[in-house]
C-alpha cells in the first residue's frame, strides 16, 4: 500500500524543513512512504529547500491560488502518483508527523474514508479565549450543517483513502478544512476522528489577517457550500421570511377592511404585495437553483466516474496543468 504525505506550501523555507523532519520514515501496513510538497506560487526558497530535504515530489502551480486549491492540486496529483492513501499536513509543523499512523489506522481498517485529526483545542496555550471559542462555535455549526460528528472542523490534518480524495471537490480557494467536511456528508463518505497532538507554535497563522477576516471567510464559505447542496431549503428559508410578512400585512388590511370599515391603510395592501411578490420570487428561485444543484451532482458523478477511471494508467512523472496552471512533479 503506497501512501503520499501531501504539504501544501506558500512561503515556507524556513519551517518546512521542521514539518518534514518529524515525518514518520515507516509505519506498520504502509509499503511505501513518499512525501509530496505543493508550491502555491511562493517568492521565497520554499522549491529549492523541498529539493534539498529529499521531497520525492514537487507540484508547482506558478502562481498563489490559495490553500484550497493548493489542497485540491495536491489530492490530484497524488492520485495521478497511484496513492492508496493521502494524508495531509501542514508546513508550519503544527502537527506531530508521528501521529500519522494514528489517522491511517480507521482507513487500514477498512471504517473510514475519510479521517480527521482532532486537537484538543482547549489545552492548546497559543490559541486566545476568542480564536477557541470561535473554533467551537465553527465546529458545531459545520456538524450541524454536515451530519458529521467532527469537534475540529479546521484541523488540517487529514487521512483519505482513494473514494475519499476522488469524491473530494474544492471549490474555495480560501481553505479546504470546512469545505469538505460538508462535502463528505452529503456524499455519505464514512468519516471517522482520531485525537492528534500539536507542536509548539513557531509562527503566526497567514490564512487570514485577523479573527474578524477569518470569521468572514469561514461563514461565507460554509453558507456558500450548505446552499449548494440545500438551494431549496435556503432559498425557502429566505422566501418564508419575506412571504410571511406579506401575507400578515394583507390578513391586517383585510380585517381593518371587513371588520371596521376604514378605506386607508393602503400603505399596508402596497406593501403586502411588495412582498408577496418578492418572496415568491426567491422561492422560485430556489426551485431554479434545485435544479440546478441536481444537475452539479450529476456532473460531479461523471467526473468522479472519469478521475476513478484515470487511476487504471500507468503514474507518470509530470502532470498538465489547465487553466494557465503550471503543475510539475519532479522525483
Amino acid at each position: 500500500m503506497k501512501l503520499i504525505i501531501q504539504i501544501p506550501c506558500f512561503n515556507e523555507e524556513t519551517l518546512l524543513p521542521f514539518a518534514l523532519r518529524g515525518l514518520p520514515p515507516q509505519i506498520e501496513g504502509i509499503d511505501e512512504i513518499e512525501t509530496l510538497v505543493v508550491d502555491d506560487g511562493s517568492t521565497d526558497g520554499t522549491v529549492q529547500v523541498a529539493h534539498q530535504c529529499g521531497v520525492n515530489h514537487i507540484v508547482e502551480l506558478g502562481t498563489h491560488r490559495g490553500l484550497g486549491a493548493a489542497f485540491s492540486a495536491g489530492l490530484e496529483a497524488c492520485l495521478q502518483l497511484g496513492a492508496d492513501v493521502i494524508v495531509n499536513t501542514d508546513a508550519d509543523n503544527q502537527y506531530r508527523g508521528e501521529d500519522i499512523h494514528l489517522l491511517l489506522q480507521p482507513i487500514l481498517e477498512g471504517r473510514a474514508d475519510l479521517v480527521v485529526g482532532v486537537r484538543d483545542i482547549s489545552s492548546i496555550e497559543h490559541f486566545s479565549w476568542t480564536k477557541k471559542w470561535l473554533q467551537q462555535l465553527g465546529s458545531w455549526v459545520v456538524r450541524k450543517a454536515s451530519h458529521c460528528s467532527i469537534e475540529d472542523t479546521t484541523s488540517g490534518f487529514r487521512a483519505f483513502n482513494q473514494e475519499g480524495a476522488l469524491r473530494t471537490m474544492v471549490y474555495s480557494r480560501f481553505s479546504y478544512t470546512l469545505e469538505t467536511i460538508i462535502q463528505a456528508g452529503y456524499n455519505q463518505l464514512r468519516v471517522a476522528t482520531v485525537p492528534v497532538r500539536v507542536n509548539e507554535k513557531l509562527r503566526e497563522s497567514r490564512l487570514a489577517g485577523s479573527t474578524w477576516e477569518y470569521l468572514k471567510k469561514s461563514t461565507a464559505t460554509i453558507v456558500r457550500i450548505y446552499a449548494m447542496y440545500n438551494p431549496l431549503k435556503v432559498f425557502s428559508f429566505i422566501g418564508g421570511m419575506v412571504f410571511i410578512p406579506g401575507v400578515l400585512l394583507g390578513i391586517r388590511y383585510l380585517y381593518f377592511y371587513l371588520e371596521v370599515g376604514a378605506s386607508g391603510h393602503v400603505q399596508s395592501l402596497i406593501l403586502s404585495a411588495i412582498l408577496l411578490i418578492v418572496g415568491f420570487q426567491i422561492m422560485v428561485i430556489g426551485l431554479l437553483s434545485d435544479l440546478i444543484s441536481a444537475h452539479r451532482r450529476l456532473s460531479e458523478d461523471i467526473y468522479y466516474r472519469v478521475r476513478k477511471l484515470e487511476l487504471d494508467r500507468e503514474p507518470t512523472g509530470a502532470i498538465a496543468g489547465g487553466n494557465g496552471t503550471k503543475r510539475t512533479i519532479t522525483e
